[in-house]
């Protein structure tokens, strides 16, 4: 085996109802890769629900451009066109490459939308205000209003900072993120 093998993944768009088609396209692709000098093997993959993938690996670039230059692949590829279509493909040169290139930092979640914000931090704000202004305050009504201002300042932001925001984010949590909550569940499922 050669010192800078070549792995060559080639993502592709499947028309609905023909995954099975492009399945057997990918394999049969493969077999015929198989008689080519250098071949050292591949696979299908699918990501999720979205792109399939056909993975094939070759002894040196120079393998894998003959085999990806051939008339074989041209057939092959002609094939195709009513199963799906090319989207993407990613050439890494050695092993090495190839597994640094697989860890991947998830994207954060999108923040929530301003109104959604908005509304949980009213929820944590209006509460603790008005039991201030209705217990606390009118026995403070001789203090200077900068200090009686500054004194409810402090303690209304103590208590929705320690106390009522986490509270409510995790209570929240689905409504604020969605999206990520979709993603989870559906990691669950599949791995019931």
């Amino acid at each position: 085996m050669s010192r800078n093998p070549v792995t060559v993944t080639v993502a592709y768009r499947v028309a609905p109802g023909r995954e099975a088609d492009f399945h057997s396209w990918g394999w049969a692709v493969l077999r015929a890769g198989a008689r080519q000098p250098g071949f050292l093997g591949g696979g299908v993959l699918v990501d999720g629900e979205a792109d399939w993938h056909v993975v094939y690996r070759f002894d040196s670039d120079g393998s894998a451009r003959a085999w990806e230059n051939s008339v074989t692949w041209a057939e092959w590829a002609a094939r195709l066109e009513s199963v799906g279509r090319e989207t993407g493909r990613r050439s890494m040169t050695g092993s090495k490459e190839w597994f640094d290139s697989q860890t991947v930092t998830p994207a954060a979640p999108r923040p929530p939308p301003k109104w959604k914000l908005w509304f949980v931090n009213m929820s944590a704000v209006f509460p603790p205000v008005l039991l201030f202004n209705l217990t606390v305050l009118p026995y403070l009504n001789s203090l200077n209003p900068l200090f009686r201002t500054l004194l409810l300042c402090l303690s209304v932001t103590a208590i929705v900072t320690w106390i009522l925001m986490p509270r409510l984010q995790r209570f929240f949590k689905k409504w604020l993120y969605p999206p990520l909550q979709a993603l989870r569940g559906r990691h669950k499922r599949r791995a019931a």
